[in-house]
């Protein structure tokens, strides 16, 4: 006998439910009963940062969480960071503009960090980004053109909202 429970959510603004078993994971349930393949599961262990994603606003492992302990919570993961598809986040434009990507498997994790890093931290300096990404892992690109692109991405930011 399976412990199923029913949960809502928001997801990228939309509301979603399931009905979920209750040991699954949040990254499983967004990937498997919702197609939102953009978070990836790497070592499944909340080390590698892969399936970060915004829990409340709050860069979150969701392969640390169960699904159920979303119920009632807004989630936004890397699809949500430019919904409509025709405009890239200026993180995501950074990336691209500055090589912050090579295999693309980590950036989803690290696109996620960096949206509640820059929101908290708008005028960052490199150290401070490179501390914010420390709980990310990339095994392509090293970490340069990420960097640069967190600090190019928080000038556009910046430049957007008037500071």
């Amino acid at each position: 006998m399976t412990d199923r429970r029913r949960i809502a959510l928001t997801v990228n603004g939309l509301q979603r439910d399931g009905e979920v078993e209750g040991r699954l994971l949040l990254a499983d349930f967004l990937r498997h009963h919702l197609g939102l393949t953009g978070t990836h599961l790497g070592c499944e262990h909340g080390v590698c940062g892969a399936c970060t994603v915004l829990v409340d606003g709050q860069a979150t492992r969701s392969c640390l969480m169960l699904a159920v302990q979303a119920n009632g919570r807004s989630i936004t993961t890397v699809e949500g960071l430019a919904p409509d598809g025709e405009a890239s986040h200026p993180l995501q434009a950074a990336f691209h503009e500055r090589h912050g990507l090579q295999c693309g498997f980590c950036t989803p994790g690290f696109l996620m960090t960096l949206v509640e890093f820059l929101e908290e931290n708008p005028e960052p300096d490199e150290a401070a980004v490179r501390e914010a990404l420390s709980g990310n892992l990339c095994r392509c690109t090293g970490y340069q053109g990420i960097v640069d692109a967190a600090l190019q991405a928080s000038a556009s930011l910046r430049e957007t909202s008037g500071q």
